[in-house]
């Protein structure tokens, strides 16, 4: 009889341990238009003991405020998952930030997509690990030589190579954790990775982006489900995002991301670690009240820049002959090499005057198109702070709420925020907990915009991540701090 007793007690301590999980996705693609590749909502419901939580990732720019998902959006679906007993605060919602232009009536999908998720729940294995991915992906934050920094899109030019003095960092750590079946067969991988999902044209139609073209490779290769959870990407741009010398195309870069998680997944020894956690706090982070301001020292940029246009005697049709010629032949860009050697004084003194008042109109002609681009930089960051002052003051608060979830699955440790959060706070946050497999997401369970770091929140140059923002500097020491609580109680015992 005590061994009988014994080995029931083992069986319900097995059962009490064990870990289920459960994928589905659903496609998502407004087809109304032209579509290059699908977009998805994919969930991945988890249940251990008696604690359950659900990741939803959805291949669309934004949980809210910008794209097609409204602000009601979060609650909607966790209204609708109340049936299944799932608590409001166990949901985490991850969008790639992709481009594509997902369907209007996505929250009946979205909660469909869980409900199908929970009737396919399996015992699960778990491990975590990292691949380190390089290669496609850069920062798009330039610091110039008068220590202001400017950024890389496509609204805009570059600044001139010669006044660039180095570039901010990228986060190569791919963060993975794989769920298998007790068979051994993989259920879903997930992978975490920052950096914009924007290679892909909006002339090539709809399309996930590198993402959907990582988790192809993924789901080809393995029959899992693949899930792409984005990291701290709001000042990470895809490699070469500006070249103009070939089609901006997503699928090589999404090939290789799939190579890497490919091959990181195959490292994980999973194991039956019942260990789930998820938490949900809402905090407060500062509204930035300098508007005003940064808009004030905007116009007087535009004005000094305006009054420093020169006055020029051609036109580009002009220019452009005259500047091959200066640069090809600088020593005899007018005519050929005998008219620069006649001693009569008069036929060479006067091709010499031309070439000299040439110069002059190309070099002033240059620096009126540099300060054209100037201008447009200027326009477009104006544009993001006149924008967020009226935001902020129709909210007449001089908080935000956002929202910070964390996630623990067997050893993998997530923790969340709802902005696009620039590379260094990532950085800094996994730093601090030392723990190979946390990791920092943001662009989750809502979206307040940029929120970047102080240095980039002070920039005196403008950018769209410290122009496009609600938040004051200050917000970077809440967070960090914050995210780093989440994590020590993810990792406690």
């Amino acid at each position: 009889m005590k061994i009988i007793c014994l080995f029931l007690f083992a069986c319900v301590i097995t059962a009490r341990a064990e870990m289920l999980a459960g994928v589905a996705k659903i496609d998502i693609t407004d087809r109304t238009g032209p579509v290059n590749d699908p977009c998805f909502a994919k969930a991945l419901v988890l249940k251990s003991g008696g604690t359950t939580a659900v990741l939803i990732t959805l291949d669309a720019v934004a949980v809210g405020r910008i794209g097609r998902i409204g602000n009601g959006f979060m609650a909607a679906v966790r209204t609708g998952l109340q049936e299944l007993g799932i608590p409001p605060s166990n949901l985490v919602v991850n969008a790639s930030h992709c481009h594509g232009i997902v369907r209007g009536d996505l929250e009946p999908l979205v909660i469909e997509v869980v409900k199908t998720a929970v009737k396919n729940l399996v015992a699960v294995k778990t491990g975590s690990g990292v691949g380190l991915e390089t290669r496609i992906s850069e920062n798009r934050r330039l610091k110039m030589k008068d220590g202001s920094t400017v950024d890389m899109r496509r609204a805009y030019s570059m600044p001139p190579d010669e006044e660039v003095a180095s570039v901010g960092p990228i986060d190569p750590q791919v963060g993975v954790l794989r769920l298998d079946r007790a068979d051994g067969t993989p259920l879903a991988v997930l992978y975490q990775f920052a950096c914009h999902p924007i290679m892909n044209t909006p002339s090539k139609g709809c399309s996930a982006d590198y993402p959907g073209f990582a988790s192809k490779v993924i789901e080809d290769a393995t029959g899992a489900m693949a899930f792409f959870v984005q990291g701290c990407g709001g000042d990470i741009n895809p490699l070469r995002y500006k070249e103009v010398t070939r089609t901006p195309d997503a699928e090589p870069l999404g090939t290789l991301l799939g190579a890497t998680v490919l091959a990181a997944a195959r490292q994980i020894e999973a194991k039956g670690d019942d260990v789930l956690k998820v938490s949900n706090t809402i905090i407060a982070v500062p509204r930035a009240a300098d508007y005003t301001v940064r808009i004030s020292s905007i116009e007087a940029e535009q004005k000094k820049l305006v009054a420093a246009l020169k006055p020029t005697n051609i036109n580009f049709k002009s220019f452009l002959p005259l500047l091959l010629q200066h640069k090809l032949w600088p020593d005899t860009p007018s005519h050929y090499s005998q008219s620069y050697l006649h001693d009569q004084a008069l036929d060479r003194k006067g091709i010499l005057q031309l070439d000299a008042d040439n110069r002059l109109l190309v070099e002033n002609y240059l620096a009126n198109i540099e300060i054209m681009e100037r201008l447009t930089r200027l326009g477009s960051n104006m544009a993001l702070l006149k924008m967020h002052l009226k935001q902020t003051q129709e909210a007449g608060k001089s908080t935000l709420d956002a929202e910070v979830c964390g996630l623990r699955v067997g050893d993998f440790k997530l923790v969340t925020f709802p902005g696009e959060v620039t590379v260094q706070v990532g950085l800094n946050i996994k730093k601090a907990a030392n723990d190979a497999h946390a990791f920092v997401s943001g662009y989750t369970n809502g979206y307040i915009y940029y929120t970047p770091t102080v240095e980039q929140r002070l920039n005196p140059g403008y950018a769209q991540e410290d122009c496009d923002t609600l938040v004051a500097p200050e917000w970077q020491k809440i967070f960090e701090k914050k995210a780093l609580d989440v994590l020590r109680q993810l990792a406690a015992p």
